[in-house]
């Protein structure tokens, strides 16, 4: 029997937010499954029962304050952010590493729980970090987030926005990063400058679903009846 039809007292409304927040927390780790960080297939594809079992309350709410994790890069993925070798960086280092992801509790997000999410990754080594929040961030919270970036790659997504994972739509074509060497291969067989690229947006959903950074070069591919699968590239701006 499914724990979500298991009583005859419970609170619709309770059941509508586990829901929702069971939603978001299977986006959210397939999110980070595609960028490229080891998560086990039981916790990406959770499902509804487990999820209630693992994070709800004896009153029915939510438990928000276990709804977090952490994910190491793939071999894959460190491969594809470590720049290439030169003559003065023989070994150069990964530019990315282990994430940290957090369902906030607080219903408002400012200066302070910014902070604190801030000296989290930094007291354990975090290199990225995810915060999914319940409301939009204060003017002030985002200029804290600004201000790190150098140190902390910090991003924040409403849960609302979670609800739907939507690289999974049949219209959206498949979005892949590109490495630094496979960039500097794809401008060096067209003869381009990256500023001839087409440009993707650091806003647009699927940017941001990536992760992309500025100048990052992302390739998608679309499937045409008449040209079957095809490929075009775009610039992170």
């Amino acid at each position: 029997m499914s724990l979500a039809h298991s009583g005859d007292g419970e609170d619709p409304v309770k059941q509508r937010e586990l829901r929702k927040l069971w939603r978001a927390w299977r986006t959210v780790h397939e999110m980070c499954q595609d960028r490229g960080y080891e998560l086990a297939e039981d916790e990406v594809k959770i499902s509804f029962d487990d999820f209630v079992r693992q994070f709800s309350l004896p009153d029915g709410t939510a438990d928000r304050g276990k709804m977090q994790f952490s994910a190491r890069p793939s071999e894959s993925m460190i491969k594809k952010f470590t720049p290439p070798p030169t003559a003065a960086r023989p070994d150069p280092p990964t530019e990315c590493g282990t994430i940290w992801v957090e369902f906030m509790t607080e219903q408002q997000i400012g200066v302070k729980e910014i902070k604190r999410f801030l000296q989290h990754c930094s007291e354990n080594s975090f290199r990225a970090g995810i915060m999914v929040t319940q409301g939009a961030l204060s003017a002030q919270a985002r200029k804290v987030i600004n201000a790190t970036m150098m140190y902390t790659q910090i991003e924040c997504f409403m849960q609302d926005d979670l609800l739907v994972n939507i690289t999974h739509h049949e219209l959206v074509p498949t979005h892949v990063l590109l490495s630094k060497e496979e960039k500097t291969a794809l401008l060096s067989r067209y003869r381009l400058k990256e500023t001839q690229l087409p440009r993707i947006q650091q806003k647009d959903p699927v940017a941001r679903y990536l992760g992309l950074k500025r100048g990052q070069v992302v390739k998608i591919i679309r499937t045409s009846e008449t040209a079957g699968r095809y490929a075009s590239y775009r610039l992170c701006v």
